[in-house]
């Protein structure tokens, strides 16, 4: 949606009005209705209002604020779901207790408000489709399925496998990277200790020196100046460009796409692999998943992809879609995105011609989790040998720091 500066002239008098609206006729056409017995003079888009900018900033303020559901509480009540129609209970009854049961209040809400829905006349996935942002795509192509298939039982016990893959790669992940972001912090803690406490008590001896200090001993008195008188306001600036880069990234859609793409850059060293290997496993896994349960390929595309987070790797994969639509086979679609490689294609090319296209998926999808695992299994190994290059220069700082002058004052009294 934009925003347009409408001038519109009533009884000989201008007067400025602020429109939202997609284009700027639509912007003329919402001026008109609402101010019938005025003239529309012109429509100049224009930026968004302050007011607007602040409300959507304490709007995502609130929703960052906001407990997520954890996955483990999603997948419990799925498998309970899935457990209790399987054994003939009716699909109200099974939502009803798992709403009374659950410990999570916001499942709870959720599943009170879906029975309710249910109970109204609407099918189950129209009633969970307002929930897709809690529960995701797959879930309500699931439950598609399993309402056409009349087997919701079969469905969400797959659904729930899914997720279960999903949540120990992301919770190995985590475990994986965890040592080495408290290893950094230490060392930032430590080094900020060591600016604070031990440069000050240098500081007096290094004033009287009528030479040039040493250049490691400059760094080390303009960062405890810097950090002296200015703390408070470096961790305060540090705060906001934390807040406003996560602000940015989740309402931009073009600052989102270029922090993506610069996320998988090989610049990023590990970075890059390990949020591609998990996309990419993630992707094939619903995919295959969804295709095996019976689902057309057309439609497990437009689910599949709706799982992927990153938004450059994401609009490689919308294209793949297209390209079918045009005629062209899964392999030559997924060959044009560059995100596989020619093996896997063979792979995929020969599932379609012998029409074992849910198999080699499964196969594609196994190899990005082996490599996936391989790389979180040796994670430590990797970082290791950057972990003791930045600790090196930190601890070569600070020695060549305090020291340098100490050593050309013994050579001044020497001489």
């Amino acid at each position: 949606m934009k925003y347009f500066s409408v001038t519109v002239m009533n009884k000989g008098q201008r007067r400025q009005e602020i429109i939202k609206a997609n284009h700027k006729m639509e912007a003329i056409n919402i001026a008109k209705k609402r101010f019938p017995t005025s003239m529309v003079m012109k429509a100049l888009e224009t930026s968004k209002p302050l007011e607007d900018t602040m409300s959507q900033i304490l709007l995502e303020f609130k929703k960052s604020s906001k407990s997520k559901i954890p996955i483990q509480d999603k997948i419990s009540t799925i498998r309970q779901i899935a457990v209790m129609t399987d054994a003939g209970i009716a699909i109200n009854d099974t939502l009803a207790e798992v709403s009374d049961n659950t410990q999570n209040k916001q499942l709870k809400d959720i599943y009170a408000k879906i029975n309710a829905d249910i109970n109204a006349g609407n099918s189950m996935s129209d009633a969970m489709e307002p929930f897709t942002a809690e529960f995701g795509h797959v879930a309500l192509a699931m439950t598609n399925l399993g309402e056409r298939t009349g087997n919701l039982s079969e469905s969400y016990h797959k659904l729930a496998d899914i997720m279960e893959s999903i949540r120990d790669n992301t919770a190995k992940f985590k475990k994986a990277i965890r040592g080495p972001l408290i290893t950094l912090a230490a060392m930032g803690i430590a080094f900020t200790v060591l600016i604070m406490v031990v440069v000050p008590k240098f500081k007096d001896i290094f004033s009287k020196f009528k030479t040039e200090l040493p250049l490691p001993t400059r760094i080390l008195l303009n960062l405890e100046w810097a950090f002296s008188n200015y703390g408070l306001l470096i961790i305060g600036i540090i705060a906001v460009s934390i807040f406003t880069i996560k602000f940015m990234y989740k309402n931009n859609k073009d600052f989102k796409y270029k922090m993506d793409k610069l996320m998988i850059h090989p610049k990023f060293y590990l970075i890059n692999k390990a949020i591609f290997l998990s996309t990419m496993h993630k992707y094939n896994l619903v995919f295959g998943e969804l295709v095996k349960s019976g689902i057309p390929v057309s439609e497990a595309l437009d689910t599949a992809v709706g799982m992927v987070d990153n938004a450059a790797i994401k609009r490689q994969l919308l294209t793949v879609n297209a390209n079918i639509g045009r005629g062209m086979s899964l392999a030559e679609s997924f060959q044009i995105t560059g995100l596989y490689e020619n093996m896997l294609l063979q792979m995929i090319k020969a599932g379609e011609a012998g029409g074992q296209l849910d198999a080699m998926l499964d196969k594609v999808t196994q190899y990005y989790d082996m490599e996936f695992q391989d790389l979180i299994d040796n994670l430590a190994a990797y970082i290791e040998p950057i972990m003791m290059f930045f600790i090196a220069i930190l601890v070569l700082l600070m020695a060549l720091g305090i020291f340098m002058p100490m050593w050309d004052l013994g050579k001044a009294v020497k001489g």
